[in-house]
C-alpha cells in the first residue's frame, strides 16, 4: 500500500514538473521568438539537449545518479530518429496552417492506440477510447482554426505523426524492457538526439525562415533568453522522460493537450489573445474528456487489482495510468512548446 501511494506521489510529481517547466518554456520562447525575433526553434532545441547531456553529466559525476550502460545500436538509432522526427514536427509546422499542424498533434494519440493494439498487443477499453474522443474533439474545437491542405505539408505531417508515435512508445518501452530509469535513458539518448539537431538544424531553420542563425545579431537579451530556455529545456527533457516511464505514450500525450489548454489560457489572460465561446466550449469539453479518461483508469486499475476486470480488457504494463493520479521524448516536449509558442506569435501581438 505504501508503495503503490509512492508511486503515485511520484506520477503527481512527475505531472506537475511536466506542466510547470512547459508552460514556462512557452513563455521564454514566446518571448525569445516574437518580441526579440529569434525563430530558430530547430537550432534552439539542439542546444536545448547539448545542455540537458551536460547537465546529466555533472550530476552523474556527483553520484547524483548512476549511469547504466545502453546497448550503443539501440541508444543511437533511438537518438536519431526522436532527433528525425522533431525535425519533421518543425517541417510540418512550416509547410502547413496551424490548423492542420493541430490535427497533427490531435492524429498522434489514436495513432499511437493504433500502434500499441496491433504491434504490442494492448488493449484499450470502450470506455477509455471514448474519453479520448470527447478529448481529442473538444481540443479541436478550442485550437483548430483554419484547414489548408497541400501535398508536401501532407506527407511531412504523416511522416511527423509516424515518427513521434514510434519514438514515444519506444521511449516508454525501453525504459521497462532494459529497466533503465528516464535519467539514464536521457543521459545515453541526448548527445545522438543534439547531434543530429546540430547538423540538421540551421538548414531546416533557414529553410523555413529564410534565415541564417549563425548571421543573426546577438544581443546581450537574446543570449540572456536563449540561456534561460536552455535551464528551464533540462527541467522539460526529464520530466518528459520521467512521465513516460511513469505512465503511457498515451496518458504523456493527454498531458500534452492539457497543455494546450493552459497555453490557450494563459495566452488570453496574460497576452490579451483573442478567445472566444467556441474556445472555452472546447476547452471545457477537453478537460471533461481528461476528467473521464483519468475515472476511468482509476476505476480500471482498481478492477486489475481486485481481479474483477477481464484481461483482454486491461491496458498492459500501467498504460491505463490515471493522468490525475499517475511518454518522447525529450526533445518533442520542448518542440512542442516551440510551437506553442509560434502559434502565440501568428495568433496575437504583444
Amino acid at each position: 500500500m505504501g508503495e503503490m501511494s509512492s508511486f503515485q506521489l511520484g506520477v503527481i510529481g512527475a505531472l506537475f514538473l511536466s506542466v510547470a517547466s512547459s508552460v514556462s518554456i512557452v513563455i521564454c520562447n514566446k518571448a525569445l521568438m516574437s518580441n526579440l525575433g529569434f525563430r530558430f526553434a530547430t537550432t534552439l532545441t539542439s542546444w536545448h539537449l547539448m545542455v540537458t547531456f551536460c547537465t546529466l553529466h555533472v550530476a552523474q559525476r556527483l553520484n547524483l545518479f548512476v549511469s547504466k550502460s545502453i546497448d550503443m545500436k539501440t541508444v543511437m538509432l533511438f537518438g536519431i530518429l526522436n532527433g528525425i522526427s522533431i525535425g519533421f514536427l518543425n517541417l510540418s509546422l512550416g509547410f502547413n496552417s496551424i490548423g492542420f499542424y493541430q490535427m497533427t498533434k490531435l492524429a498522434i494519440i489514436p495513432f499511437t492506440v493504433l500502434l500499441e493494439t496491433v504491434f504490442l498487443k494492448k488493449q484499450f477499453s470502450q470506455k477509455i477510447k471514448f474519453s479520448l474522443f470527447l478529448l481529442l474533439v473538444g481540443v479541436g474545437i478550442a485550437s483548430i482554426t483554419d484547414l489548408q491542405l497541400n501535398f508536401v505539408g501532407s506527407i511531412l505531417s504523416l511522416l511527423a505523426i509516424i515518427t513521434t508515435c514510434v519514438g514515444q512508445i519506444l521511449t516508454n518501452t525501453i525504459q521497462k524492457k532494459l529497466n533503465v530509469s528516464s535519467t539514464q535513458l536521457l543521459y545515453q539518448s541526448a548527445p545522438f538526439q543534439a547531434a543530429i539537431l546540430f547538423v540538421s538544424g540551421p538548414v531546416v531553420d533557414q529553410l523555413l525562415t529564410k534565415q541564417n542563425v549563425f548571421a543573426y545579431k546577438y544581443s546581450p537579451i537574446v543570449l540572456a533568453f536563449i540561456v534561460l530556455s536552455c535551464l528551464i529545456a533540462v527541467s522539460v527533457n526529464f520530466s518528459t522522460f520521467l512521465v513516460i516511464g511513469k505512465t503511457s505514450p498515451v496518458t504523456y500525450q493527454v498531458l500534452g493537450h492539457l497543455k494546450t489548454c493552459l497555453v490557450l489560457g494563459f495566452g488570453y489572460t496574460l497576452l490579451h489573445d483573442p478567445f472566444t465561446g467556441r474556445n472555452i466550449i472546447g476547452i471545457l469539453v477537453a478537460i471533461f474528456g481528461m476528467g473521464l479518461y483519468s475515472y476511468f483508469c482509476t476505476e480500471e486499475n482498481k478492477k486489475k487489482q481486485s481481479g474483477d476486470l477481464p484481461l483482454s480488457s486491461q491496458v498492459k504494463d500501467k498504460d491505463n495510468t490515471p493522468l490525475l493520479v499517475g511518454k518522447n521524448n525529450t526533445g518533442h516536449q520542448e518542440e512542442e512548446n516551440h510551437h506553442e509558442a509560434k502559434k502565440l506569435n501568428k495568433e496575437s501581438s504583444i
